[in-house]
């Protein structure tokens, strides 16, 4: 198994049934005994390719007239990412390209040249192409974000979304300092975002497995500084899964107190428990429950603090999750508010008085924003809205974000 051969693997997997391209790529790096080098080619090139899917179907049509079968097609966007997205030289894409076609050698042999030789009018004609093509984008987010942001922040954002995302963890106090972080790791970095938090060039093993930190990019800790959990505090993670803001209350308590970290599926709740032993985590019951029905475990009015991470429609991580843009519909924006705002209204009941609920999301879209959290203050008894923050790609530099911090009365 080379890393172009498995790459193809993933690719034909991803277009016949849609999983999610991290679970799907991790799967398999896990079953496949490569070396690190090429660990990191295969993510480079399977997440350049589902970056670029309208691009360089766009090329393909102009270098080939009749339809491909989808095999053939899986090797030419591998191809043509290689040639016009990487530095690897073009002979080198082309030889190990070819050789990945089962049948189709000579035609994928023949596209791939040409593509090389008729690189400058290629270019003139992608740079002609509608902005949903030269952008890999759907049609109908690209309006959106023009109407919402102006079209130069959705130009930025598209560039940002376009562009590999750095590895960014977060030293978990419970063990280790960042600074402890920073002088063990040659060519780590403060992000400056969040003091916990560092650009570091790799991982090494024994950081992941003795839980001493986190991978997480900046933005989602701006939640968690605006539910500022206190030790002793009771408090609620509803929607906790895998767990990277559940072990980050858990450290900002100091392992005092309690959390009782929700999730819906027995798998994601196994996630959430496997993070929160690796990290140290000692005052978080993690439960396989749904936050939206009674429970035992869920008393009325018991919870000084709650965060509700809700499921959102995630086009605030394009950047990290390269897949979103493709699974993304129209009507997302109509369906999610609701479930939404059903969770605060539902939270909102287990909350003390003068306690502290936080809403947040990894979206952009003001329906799923500042319109649930404007909705729940009008409507939602015993809750006031304080304050909203809102993360942007194009200005903030760290993956899109917003939260909203409500007050019990």
């Amino acid at each position: 198994m080379t890393a172009r051969s498995l790459v193809h693997q993933l690719l034909l997997a991803w277009e016949r049934k849609r999983p999610h391209a991290d679970d799907l790529l991790h799967e398999r790096l896990d079953t496949t005994p490569l070396d690190t080098r090429d660990r990191g080619l295969v993510t480079e090139l399977f997440y350049g390719v589902l970056r670029r899917l309208s691009e360089l179907d766009f090329l393909i049509a102009k270098l080939r007239d009749s339809d491909l079968d989808d095999d053939t097609r899986a090797v030419l966007r591998l191809g043509l990412y290689q040639i016009f997205h990487t530095r690897i030289p073009v002979w080198a894409a082309v030889k190990e390209t070819v050789s990945l076609a089962r049948r189709s050698g000579g035609l994928v042999n023949a596209v791939l040249r040409r593509a090389d030789r008729e690189r400058t009018p290629l270019l003139a004609a992608l740079a002609a192409a509608p902005l949903s093509v030269q952008w890999s984008h759907p049609k109908f987010l690209l309006e959106k974000w023009t109407a919402t942001f102006g079209a130069d922040a959705t130009r930025a954002l598209a560039e940002w979304n376009n562009s590999p995302a750095p590895l960014c963890v977060r030293a978990n106090t419970i063990k280790i300092t960042r600074d402890e972080l920073l002088a063990a790791l040659p060519g780590s970095e403060p992000h400056p975002f969040h003091p916990l938090a560092l650009h570091v060039p790799s991982i090494p093993k024994d950081w992941l497995a003795r839980g001493l930190c986190y991978v997480q990019d900046p933005s989602t800790l701006a939640a968690c500084e605006m539910l500022a959990p206190q030790p002793g505090d009771i408090v609620l993670d509803a929607c906790a899964a895998p767990g990277g803001k559940t072990t980050m209350l858990a450290a900002m308590m100091k392992n005092q107190g309690r959390i009782v970290a929700c999730d819906l599926w027995e798998s994601r709740v196994a996630r959430l428990r496997a993070n929160c032993e690796r990290l140290g985590t000692r005052n978080t019951q993690t439960l396989e429950l749904d936050t939206m029905k009674d429970a035992p475990e869920l008393p009325p009015r018991s919870f000084d603090r709650i965060l509700i991470d809700a499921p959102c429609s995630n086009t605030g991580v394009i950047r990290r999750r390269v897949d979103v843009r493709w699974r993304l519909t129209e009507e997302d924006a109509m369906r999610l508010p609701a479930q939404q705002l059903a969770l605060i209204r539902r939270c909102a009941t287990l909350l003390k008085p003068g306690g502290t609920l936080v809403y947040s999301t990894c979206s952009l879209e003001p329906e799923e924003n500042e319109h649930v959290a404007d909705e729940a203050a009008r409507t939602v008894p015993g809750l006031r809205l304080h304050t909203t923050r809102h993360i942007r790609p194009w200005l903030d530099k760290v993956d899109g974000a917003f939260c909203a911090q409500f007050v019990g009365a």
